[in-house]
């Protein structure tokens, strides 16, 4: 066999190798997705602790492109309940980019992003924009995943959530 064919052969093979089993080896879409989570918001506002259960509506886009890696930008709603006895409500719109490792239909993930926050106490309002980041793990079966997380948002007071979401890639 020649050199000339070899190569053509090499490069047909490695074609179709590579042109397939991405997001099986990825092990999650590509592509939009939307999601909703609940969980427990825990804040420390000026020495005094509450936690009330929180939720988060987002939607994002996962780009899928390389192998066993995953890049995601996400953008949500997060309300994180009535704490410290209904008296301190906190709320916010968060952007956050992504980077996570695939092992088949297990992933985890690192998150960091900023939140525009606004938390309403019974002495008045405060709003501001400040970071936020975290971590988590998903299970994906095809389009569906469960994700759990663990954020935490870097505001005037310690913002804390854990959350378990369902997630659909379009």
């Amino acid at each position: 066999m020649s050199f000339k064919k070899a190569g053509i052969l090499f490069i047909c093979l490695a074609g179709s190798l590579l042109a397939q089993p991405v997001t099986a080896i990825a092990g999650a879409d590509s592509g939009f997705y939307i999601g909703v989570g609940t969980g427990d918001a825990t804040l420390d506002e000026g020495g005094v602790d509450g936690s009330d259960t929180g939720y988060k509506v987002f939607a994002g886009y996962n780009i899928g492109f390389i192998p066993l890696v995953d890049f995601a930008v996400e953008a949500s709603y997060v309300d994180f309940g009535s704490s410290v006895t209904g008296s301190v409500d906190v709320s916010g719109i968060n952007a956050f980019g992504l980077v996570g490792a695939s092992f088949g239909p297990f992933g985890v993930f690192a998150k960091a992003g900023m939140i525009n926050w606004d938390i309403d106490t019974s002495s008045g309002s405060e709003s501001a924009i400040d970071a936020a980041y975290g971590v988590g793990a998903r299970f994906a079966i095809g389009s569906f995943a469960v994700r759990a997380e663990y954020e935490v948002y870097d505001l005037n007071t310690d913002l804390e959530m854990i959350s378990i979401s369902g997630v659909f890639t379009f």
